[in-house]
This record gives structure tokens, sequence and C-alpha cells, in this order.
């Protein structure tokens, strides 16, 4: 059996794309190596004008107009009229996307492996049957995160790579916060995002600075001093691809984390998925597509990527950057939509 699109991995990116591809017309199957979809390691926020337009209420958490940012020399209380980031259900936001591709038409396989690409025939195996299968394609999108393996049949390395982790406790929080301290996080952050129940609090920054056992040391330790015993709590780490190289290859295609379109600087990435999800799809879709959204995703994802790289391990000019922007943002010099990825 053929299909005109296969997509590797059925995360926002992938799901997104999908979605639009088979409400065209086009034979559409999703292969995920998972047996569930939706539930990632991951702060769950984000930012308003990036997603508002793009998922429906019901998936919200907790909306927040302010945001309370931390240095290590000022702090800073920055509010807007609407809500500046909210916090998702992943597990919502995974099902409910899953449905309308499912509307749409698309056949969505879970538990399956993709083992090996041969010109335009992709191998997996069922993980619970052991079943083989080989299936062919017109196009291909690799949407199967930061360790693709449509990226590496391509023979694209990674070599820029931030890592995150998240202890996700019990509670109800009142404020959604940012702590900025060079010493500990390097050029990142520890956060505080407040979900329904349960909060996410957690750390990011570049892997190739920091090693991962440190900066989860390095967050327990600020957490004590914060209030927060994460230290008995169960942690959560993922690798965030931030190491973009192109997302069009003939006939295949990347997007969100495989292409590396997250962001290297707040390892923001539900939205550089959808959006580059959406621009693969219409490319398939309309050969003649031009993809404005993701020229302009992509133009902020190389700033973004170029911070990272003056920053480096350079806690001075860390710290420089964090205290400036905190000042700008705190004067209204900027507004706090000036480091997203939907800027």
């Amino acid at each position: 059996m053929s299909y005109e699109v296969i997509i590797v991995g059925a995360g926002p990116g992938g799901l997104s794309c999908a979605a639009l591809t088979a409400s065209h017309g086009f034979k559409t199957l999703v292969l995920e190596r998972k047996k569930i979809i939706g539930p990632k390691v991951c702060a769950g926020g984000v930012t308003w004008n990036g997603l508002v337009k793009t998922v429906s209420d019901d998936i919200w958490e907790r909306q927040f107009a302010t945001q309370h940012i931390c240095t290590r020399y000022q702090q800073a209380k920055i509010s807007a009229k609407t809500p500046i980031i909210a916090t998702v259900n992943r597990a919502k936001l995974g099902e409910q996307m899953a449905s309308k591709a499912q509307q749409a038409g698309v056949e969505i396989r879970l538990g399956c492996q993709v083992t090996a690409i041969n010109g335009n025939e992709l191998t997996f195996c069922n993980k619970t049957t052991g079943l083989v299968e080989r299936k062919k394609f017109t196009f291909l999108v690799g949407a199967d995160g930061s360790s693709s393996f449509v990226r590496r049949h391509l023979g694209i390395p990674v070599q820029q790579m931030g890592i995150g982790i998240n202890y996700q406790l019990a509670g109800s929080y009142p404020r959604m916060e940012w702590h900025f301290d060079s010493t500990l996080f390097a050029s990142g952050y520890a956060w505080v995002f407040p979900h329904q129940e349960t909060v996410s609090v957690g750390a990011y920054a570049d892997a190739r600075v920091i090693k991962a056992k440190t900066l989860q040391k390095n967050l327990i330790s600020w957490g004590v001093k914060s209030g927060y015993q994460l230290g008995t709590g169960k942690s959560q780490a993922e690798f965030i691809n931030y190491d973009f190289r192109g997302w069009r290859f003939n006939n295949i295609f990347l997007v969100g984390d495989a292409a590396g379109l997250a962001s290297g600087l707040t390892g923001e990435g539900i939205y550089p998925a959808i959006v580059s999800g959406k621009a693969v799809a219409n490319c398939i879709i309309n050969p003649h597509f031009m993809p404005h959204t993701l020229t302009k995703l992509i133009r902020n994802h190389g700033r973004h990527r170029r911070l990272v790289s003056i920053l480096g391990s350079n806690r001075f000019c860390s710290t420089f950057l964090a205290e400036l922007i905190t000042f700008s943002l705190r004067k209204n010099l900027i507004s706090f939509s000036a480091v997203e990825m939907a800027h």
C-alpha cells in the first residue's frame, strides 16, 4: 500500500500537517513510536500571540496577564491587558489535534517505530506485535522530535541542543515566574508555570554550556532557596534541537524539533512546530505556495540562535543581557513579545 504523505511523529507539528493534507484529499498516514499521543516533558507554557488563534479554549489551564521576572540584581512585574502566556494541557492538545486529523481522514498508527527509509519506501515495526511493514510515499515529513530518524536519514547532524528539566508539583500557585541567574543556569533560566492543580518548576539551558546533571543540581539548589522541594520529586528531562539547517529536501520535509526550529534562547517549541507543520502541508498541497509565516519564524529563530552563540558560556554577557532586558521591560522600552518566536 502507498500513501501520498507519510508523517513520522504525532506531535503538534506532525498532526497539524496531517490534518491539512488530508483535508485537501491527500492520502495521509501518521506513524508515532509512542503508544499514546500528547504527553511530553514540557513546561506547558505557550505565548498568547503565538497560539491564541491556533487551538481551542478547552486546552488552556491557566492564563497570565502578569509575568514576574527575577534576575540577580532586580525584579520586574510585567502586565498587559490580555494574557501574555498561558499554560496548556499537552495531553488534551494532542487528543484534540489527533481527533481533528482523524476527522479529516488521517490514518494514525501508534506504537510504530520507523527502522529504514529506502528511496520512496519506509519500513516500520509495530512495537507491540513485532509486525514489520513497508509503505511507499510520495512525500515524507519528519516530525519526530530532537532525535529525528528522518533527519538522520538525510545525513543532517545536530550540534546545537538545549536541555529542559521539569518537575511537576501538586498544588495551586498564583504567579508565573522567570528566574535568570547565570551562575546557576548560564544563558538559560528557571521557571515556575502554574497549571490547574499542579505547577511546573524547571530550568532550560544550552546543553553545550552546562551538563544536564549540573543543571539539575543547580535547579534543586535554587528550588530549596525558593521554597520548592524538588529533591524529593521525580524529574523529567528533554533535549531541544535548535540546530536549524533547512526544512525542505526534495520530497522530504522536516518540521518542529526535527528541523531544529525550537528557540535556542527560550526553548519555545509548540508554536514553531505548528507553524512549520502547516507550512509544509501547504507546500505539498500547492507547489507554488509561499510560506511567509515560516520565513518570519526562521528569521526570529536566527536572532535567538545568534544570541545564544554570542552568550555562550560567558556569564558576564548572560547576566548583562538578562539585566538589560528586564530593565527595558520594567521601563516599557520593549514589550514581552519582543522575545517570542511569534514576534
